[in-house]
């Protein structure tokens, strides 16, 4: 894994080769944050990393200068990973959550995030259900932004119902739809 820019940008940490985590490619998460640079300032806002894996995305959110980013994660070996990773970069700017990520969507009762990732894996049942669930559970700042990684065989701007789409970016197999509160 590695972070690409900011503070702590071009630092590498090798993943373990027992994970079943697939973090978003070099490619397309540089191509993703060279379009978020003009939709948002990440400078000071506050992130929710929903389905963290190896916390490639939480960490380049910190990078990027995010003021704290929560970053949720069900599997305790990738919790403990990031953790670990956290713990070598020295920053206090991450809040890990082990826990499933729908859970913690339907009950969380805090404030509201300015930008929220998710990256549920591709094949996951309730993967459509996402974008209804973040939107709706008020999770987002008015006029935050929300993005969804997933594959190409969604496209969220055919749901009925769901407010704030605007966009989807695709890089070769990732593609990423793009919501506004």
């Amino acid at each position: 894994m590695r972070i690409i820019s900011g503070i702590y940008g071009r630092r590498r940490f090798p993943i373990p080769s027992n994970f079943s985590a697939r973090p978003t490619t070099d490619f397309a998460k540089e191509n993703l944050f060279n379009v978020l640079a003009n939709l948002i300032d990440l400078d000071g806002t506050e992130a929710l990393d929903l389905f963290a894996g190896t916390g490639s995305i939480a960490f380049e959110l910190i990078s990027r200068g995010c003021a704290r980013v929560t970053a949720i994660e069900n599997d305790r070996a990738h919790a403990a990973f990031i953790a670990k990773v956290a713990a070598e970069l020295q920053t206090s700017a991450l809040q890990l959550i082990c826990t499933d990520a729908y859970r913690f969507v339907r009950k969380w009762k805090g404030q509201a995030f300015d930008f929220i990732f998710a990256d549920p894996p591709y094949k996951h049942s309730e993967l459509t259900t996402v974008p209804q669930l973040v939107l709706g559970n008020r999770l987002l700042k008015d006029g935050g932004l929300f993005v969804m990684e997933h594959s190409a065989a969604h496209n969220f701007a055919d749901i009925p119902d769901l407010h704030g789409f605007f966009r989807q970016l695709s890089y070769g197999s990732v593609n990423f739809s793009l919501f506004r509160r």
